[in-house]
């Protein structure tokens, strides 16, 4: 199926130094180190992130990271859940911002 988004880019992901190598030394450090065990086991780590890639919509990191929360035992239904969190995030953070609307009607209401 021919899409948008080439699921095969997903593997250039390490090449993205090509342009500018020295940025991309210090993005992948980084990277590396944020994935490290830590506070948060590399599990929880990667369920944050599948949450988080939903809340972007970023679809190589969704790809991306399904394969990895499965690799590091998630379940289908933990993965939902994470999901579900990022939407209710994602929602709430739309929703609290028709307070900003609220304000501007009731100002120009009075």
């Amino acid at each position: 199926m021919k899409t948008y988004y080439n699921p095969e880019d997903l593997k250039k992901f390490g090449k993205i130094g090509e342009f500018q190598k020295s940025m991309a030394d210090k993005f992948f450090d980084y990277y590396g180190e944020v994935f490290k065990e830590g506070a948060l086991t590399a599990r929880e780590k990667s369920l944050i992130a599948l949450a988080v890639a939903h809340a972007i919509q970023c679809p190589y990191c969704i790809d991306a990271y399904t394969v990895d929360t499965m690799e590091k035992g998630c379940d289908e239904e933990q993965m939902m859940e994470a999901v579900h969190v990022a939407a209710a995030i994602r929602g709430g953070a739309s929703l609290v911002h028709s307070t900003q609307m609220m304000n501007k009607v009731k100002e120009i209401s009075m």
